[in-house]
């Protein structure tokens, strides 16, 4: 194993030992539960100080690389938790406290509003009403459609976003179905599709959401179902225009003589988006699910979200739901309602909203500053007036383990690229008429582009420091 360390470092610094590691753990070459060198075995095969090896051997316990069992040595970590899907355990990483955990995609607790008032609304016994009862309480229904950005049809309670996308594909999908979805995309989303045993058909996302051509292309694949997110797309902070949502129903019309898919929108952070709320629903009302989580505004832990779309689909999932859950708890939709119209709930996610938008922009003019101009996607995204939307920001980099090794060298989480790439990998498939992919799904696909999400979000202060440090990263 020495030799093959030694052959693969590149630089005799930490950092540069570090990344070499870290690439032939992620390759394989270097397996999980392998023995690693002493630090003195290899300093002296690399001609460098201990302290050297040793240093890069933090780093890479510091992202949860390996760990060391004193005298038996240091060892490779398992590469993931084996109780989550694998898309999701990739983006879960180790749980290796740093100074600054930027990894997380998790709101600011301390711009959460205050939950003791909403409590206090809940009656003090629980509701007794039939098992057959209304599922979603009068008044937190006549809020939520007054606030939808088209008039639904039908409207239920879910346990949270995942919850509303997971029952929704369960009754739009059939084994072997395509589904097209952004890319990069949500990792859970990902690991969605595979349990439902459908086909990603990856379609490439500027600031603006979903590429209209690329959507058109994507098409011919006849999918069963589109998967988009509306607002703060996570990982790139991407928010649908009206005009673009207008953009993209014009392809669908243009190719609904060839499919007719579902379109499954999450708008999972739209408390806290600068932008007003946007859906293909206000065009296509009979094909859309629209759904509205509050984890981001309200907090992570009240797992409460809001379906809505046309009675035939959303009768189905209230169906299914009635043999297991039944139905969200009425004493957290107590809370919901409240949290959503007391002015002081109100007040502070508004002043949440300002607060991320802020920190957004302070740290993208840092990251200008340190010559780094590239959120992603296209020109006008990289331009000095784009901000990304809600808490993430979504960083190319040269080397995405690179990157995160050298981050963790100073005391810094972020969460990897590769689980939100929603592309299988390079394939061909044989040439279609007049030389065109087969059926537009099997095309050339690149390489993963290498990438890290950051929760721009918690990043209180000291914008220059951490600029220059992911931006050195970024680099590296």
């Amino acid at each position: 194993m020495i030799d093959l360390i030694a052959t693969a470092v590149e630089k005799k610094t930490p950092e540069a030992i570090a990344a070499a590691v870290s690439r032939l753990i992620r390759t394989g070459q270097i397996a999980s539960g392998d023995r690693l060198p002493t630090v003195r075995e290899l300093a002296s095969a690399l001609g460098v100080s201990p302290a050297t090896v040793s240093n890069a051997w933090q780093a890479l316990a510091g992202v949860g690389l390996i760990t060391s069992r004193g005298r038996a040595g240091s060892f490779v970590l398992q590469a993931s938790t084996t109780w989550m899907p694998a898309h999701f355990a990739e983006l879960a990483g180790s749980h290796v406290e740093a100074r600054l955990d930027l990894s997380s995609g998790t709101p600011d607790a301390e711009l959460l509003p205050d939950l003791g008032p909403a409590l206090a609304r809940v009656p003090t016994r629980a509701d007794t009403s039939s098992y057959l009862a209304g599922r979603v309480l009068p008044e937190l229904d006549r809020h939520l459609r007054a606030t939808w950005p088209y008039p639904p049809e039908a409207l239920t309670i879910t346990d949270g976003a995942l919850d509303a996308v997971s029952r929704a594909l369960d009754v739009v999908l059939r084994y072997g179905d395509r589904v097209i979805v952004e890319d990069p995309s949500f990792p859970p989303f990902l690991d969605l599709l595979d349990q439902n045993g459908a086909e990603r058909v990856p379609v490439a996302i500027d600031e603006h959401g979903l590429v209209p051509d690329a959507l058109a292309a994507a098409l011919r694949s006849n999918p069963a179902a589109i998967m988009l997110q509306t607002r703060a797309q996570n990982p790139t902070g991407a928010s649908m225009t009206r005009e673009r949502a207008y953009e993209l129903v014009r392809v669908l019309r243009a190719h609904s003589h060839l499919t007719d898919p579902v379109i499954i929108e999450d708008d999972h952070s739209g408390e806290i988006s600068t932008v007003g709320a946007v859906s293909l629903g206000s065009w296509l009302p009979h094909r859309t699910l629209h759904i509205r989580s509050y984890a981001k505004s309200h907090g992570p832990d009240l797992r409460i979200g809001a379906l809505a779309g046309p009675t035939e689909l959303i009768d189905q999932i209230v169906a299914r739901r009635m043999l297991g859950p039944g139905w969200t708890s009425r004493m957290l939709q107590v809370i919901l309602y409240e949290l959503l119209t007391a002015p002081a709930s109100v007040a502070r996610v508004s002043e949440a909203r300002e607060t991320y938008h802020s920190r957004q922009a302070q740290l993208v003019a840092a990251l200008a500053r340190q010559g780094y101009a590239s959120p992603f996607g296209s020109a006008a995204a990289r331009a000095e007036d784009w901000v990304p939307d809600g808490i993430n920001l979504w960083m190319p980099v040269a080397d995405e383990r690179a990157a995160i090794v050298s981050l963790a060298a100073s005391g810094i989480r972020v969460a990897a690229g590769t689980p939100f790439q929603a592309r299988l990998g390079p394939a061909r498939a044989d040439d279609g008429p007049e030389g065109e992919p087969e059926r537009g799904l099997k095309q050339v696909v690149p390489e993963h582009p290498q990438a890290i999400r950051v929760t721009a979000g918690l990043v209180r202060g000291d914008f220059d420091e951490v600029a220059t440090l992911l931006a050195a990263a970024a680099r590296a």
